[in-house]
């Protein structure tokens, strides 16, 4: 178990982040909705680890992000650009950026060969 924990809405977006992040960084999902014992579950799960939040920009995603935002008043808040289609449909350049804003560059994976940046 790593020392940090980044938070995302779902399951493909988990998918995403993990083919950019080593295995250092463990991500869990809300699964779109937070109920009080889910999130109970998630502050065990995370205990003292430092915590990324990384969610859509949406009406749903700013939701999660201000749940989030009180249950783990310290950690690291990234969202996507508005027009795009939530965390799965980011380009993996706009993610790189916004992962290392956030220091994050020591725990990116090399990107695959193919990947273009334009």
């Amino acid at each position: 178990m790593g020392d940090m924990v980044m938070i995302v809405e779902g399951k493909n977006d988990k998918k995403r982040l993990r083919r950019l992040l080593t295995d250092d960084i463990d991500i869990y999902c809300t699964f779109g909705s937070l109920s009080t014992e889910r999130l109970e579950r998630l502050k065990r799960k995370i205990g003292q680890r430092e915590v990324f939040i990384f969610t859509d920009n949406d009406a749903s995603g700013r939701k999660i992000r201000g749940i989030l935002r009180d249950t783990f008043p310290d950690a690291e808040q990234m969202y996507t650009k508005k027009g795009y289609a939530g965390v799965e449909g980011t380009p993996d350049e706009y993610l790189i950026q916004q992962l290392e804003k956030v220091g994050l560059d020591e725990f990116l994976l090399p990107l695959s060969p193919g990947f273009d940046a334009t």
